[in-house]
């Protein structure tokens, strides 16, 4: 991992202690880079339904759907967000019953890590099977408030190691701490090969990647949009559901 991101992350370990509450973090993205250039690689297509289609890009960001869909959205996420986790309870039943079976839209998920537990719930989604990814993103997020009110409860001791040592040390710690081991096991995933994937430098610099392309775009907080390659100034599903249903109504009329 690049020392300008190591950095922005131990910064932002210091304001997780002192706030012991993420839903109040707030914390800078890194420097703006170019986003490397996302070459999906979609499993086969299911007959019928994209539900099933899934691919990774080349910053290691998650799509699910058709990879020719006309309408290609980016979601940028922080998992501590919990207007995240609210647009994600909204949206997520809804396109999997009408866009994204019917091929018209692809999704794509990418991290803008806010803080170190939004960093380490980032490293665990991506272990293991990436075919299984959006069942553990889906359960993280669905979980959210439960691991969330588990840092309300934790001890100074526990929140020093979150800020202190190498940053898989860190990651390590709050996994231990907010029960992330035990989440992992229920998906086969064992805390051995967690702690591998904790310690994946090629993950955490694909992480890195990530960060550069939402910083690329000049965005800074969470849930936020990017459509057939332009920045939405929406944040919530009320309004971004307008927007993709007037997008699929002008798509069935021939106007794109």
């Amino acid at each position: 991992m690049k020392p300008s991101f190591v950095k922005s992350i131990a910064r932002n370990a210091a304001r997780t202690i002192a706030l012991a509450s993420c839903a109040a973090l707030s914390l800078a993205a890194s420097p703006p880079q170019p986003a490397p250039t996302a070459k999906a690689r979609p499993q086969a297509a299911a007959k019928g339904n994209w539900n099933g289609v899934t691919g990774v890009t080349a910053n290691g960001s998650h799509t699910l759907g058709n990879p020719e869909a006309p309408i290609k959205m980016t979601e940028f996420v922080s998992y501590t967000c919990p207007h995240c986790a609210v647009f994600h309870r909204e949206s997520d039943p809804v396109l999997r019953t009408t866009l994204i079976p019917k091929g018209q839209i692809q999704i794509t998920v990418t991290n803008l890590v806010r803080n170190p537990i939004d960093l380490t719930v980032a490293m665990l989604t991506s272990c293991g099977d990436p075919k299984r990814f959006w069942v553990r993103h889906n359960a993280f997020f669905a979980s959210q408030d439960q691991w969330l009110g588990t840092v309300r409860k934790m001890t100074p001791e526990q929140l020093a190691r979150w800020g202190q040592g190498e940053i898989p040390a860190r990651m390590r710690a709050i996994a231990g701490d907010l029960g992330f081991y035990a989440r992992m096991q229920q998906w086969g995933i064992d805390r051995a090969q967690a702690d591998r994937c904790l310690n994946d430098s090629a993950m955490l610099d694909k992480l890195r990647a990530q960060q550069s392309a939402a910083g690329s775009l000049g965005l800074t907080g969470t849930p936020s949009f990017v459509v057939n390659g332009e920045v939405q100034q929406v944040h919530d599903w009320e309004h971004l559901s307008k927007l993709l249903s007037d997008r699929a109504a002008a798509l069935q009329a021939g106007r794109i």
